[in-house]
């Protein structure tokens, strides 16, 4: 298999950048924007082996740090989902314009916080964003309005022994009128260190991907 081209890229928003990797595969099916509710998503351990799996099935990623260092260093930051929803949209308007970008169907990937913005972005942009993945996330904090809104086909992936976290993704799922699945992953607490838990939300995730990346 060809290597995947990757490309350290700069997305401007308002009054800061967005850095991020973005790695496509030959021939993309589409691509994934990952959205974390920390600044560490572009080098977070967890995001990257996910990002690997997808390659390996031919989609393409764009691993990005939604706040800058300085506001990552407030925790409440890591919680305003309205601005992390608002820089997701401007970098999905970004993967729009690209060239090597534009024509591929978009899928978010998002866990903790990210997850309820990737969830607000996928309900402001309708059909235009074909999947949602979540995991470990809080899809509840994206409000009961943008939940209702929903038209992406969404996977909701938890942890079986992060039980608060189950809760409130079961009240989020509820909600949710799109096609669904909420998926309990045994013996995997809420980061999924246990063995072969993140191995597991990494397959179901490029199942439901390449199911529904498409144009």
């Amino acid at each position: 298999m060809k290597p995947t081209h990757a490309q350290l890229v700069h997305i401007p928003v308002d009054d800061v950048r967005i850095e991020g990797m973005l790695e496509l595969p030959p021939g993309p099916l589409g691509i994934v924007l990952f959205a974390h509710g920390s600044g560490s998503s572009r080098h977070s351990p967890r995001n990257n082996y996910v990002a690997r799996v997808l390659h390996d099935k031919g989609i393409g990623t764009l691993l990005m740090d939604l706040l800058t260092v300085t506001e990552d260093l407030d925790y409440q930051t890591r919680f305003d989902i309205a601005l992390l929803t608002h820089r997701l949209l401007v970098a999905t308007r970004w993967v729009r314009l690209e060239a090597a970008t534009r024509q591929l169907p978009i899928g978010y990937f998002g866990a903790s916080t990210g997850a309820a913005a990737a969830l607000q972005a996928a309900a402001a942009l309708g059909d235009n964003i074909q999947a949602v993945v979540s995991r470990g996330g809080r899809p509840d904090l994206a409000g009961n309005q943008s939940l209702e809104q929903v038209k992406s086909p969404t996977l909701l992936l938890v942890g079986g022994r992060d039980e608060d976290v189950i809760e409130l993704n079961r009240e989020a799922y509820a909600r949710l009128p799109c096609t669904k699945e909420l998926s309990i992953i045994p013996g995997a607490t809420h980061l999924f260190e246990e063995a072969g838990t993140l191995e597991e939300v990494a397959r179901q995730a490029a199942v439901w991907f390449s199911q529904y990346l498409k144009n």
